[in-house]
């Protein structure tokens, strides 16, 4: 039984889903995260970034241009 849960309710997406709900392209996601490193709205598993939504949205939100 796989449980679908809405985007929009996710702490964690994935960076082709934050591409999706963010309108971002996913390339300049990917720059973002590697500028980014060590921001708190970045979560690592090994070598794979997630992107911690409610995180991400104050960082965009704090920007004027991106």
């Amino acid at each position: 039984m796989e449980i679908k849960i809405p985007v929009c309710e996710k702490y964690v997406l994935s960076v082709e889903e934050a591409a999706l709900y963010f309108h971002i392209g996913i390339n300049r996601l990917r720059k973002l995260i590697n500028q980014h490193k060590t921001a708190d709205w970045v979560l690592w598993n090994q070598t794979h970034a997630s992107i911690k939504r409610k995180k991400f949205e104050q960082f965009i939100d704090s920007l004027n241009t991106l």
